[in-house]
């Protein structure tokens, strides 16, 4: 059996918490050093109905490139996890604010955790 690779020690990761992926809504978070934004998750906590949900990122109220993530409803169970990898508009200041944008297309309560890896300088 193969190992996995480490990921590097500059890495590392705050999260936030959203009472509900299914509302149109956001949660922030303070970023806690400088860096640059590697990739983001979502774990829900119940299943979804309805539609599939969207969910993407912001810094300081701007849009993260490359941030969107789908939480899909079909097949869709507590505990399910999404991951989204910006691809630019992710670097981040110590105290800058990163959001988590919920679309809210799905129609069940779904408390939602979000976590993002940050990449020290």
């Amino acid at each position: 059996m193969a190992l996995p690779s480490n990921r590097p020690l500059s890495e590392a990761s705050v999260s936030a918490y959203l009472a509900d992926v299914s509302a149109a809504s956001s949660t922030f978070v303070a970023a806690p050093f400088r860096g640059t934004i590697k990739r983001a998750y979502s774990a829900i906590s119940v299943a979804l109905t309805g539609a599939d949900c969207t969910w993407s990122m912001t810094i300081n109220g701007t849009a993260v490139t490359g941030s969107t993530a789908t939480i899909t409803q079909s097949g869709s169970a507590a505990g399910d996890v999404d991951i989204c990898t910006p691809t630019g508009a992710n670097y981040v200041n110590e105290g800058d604010t990163i959001g988590f944008v919920s679309a809210g297309e799905s129609s069940t309560t779904s408390p939602t955790v979000f976590t993002v890896v940050i990449d020290r300088d």
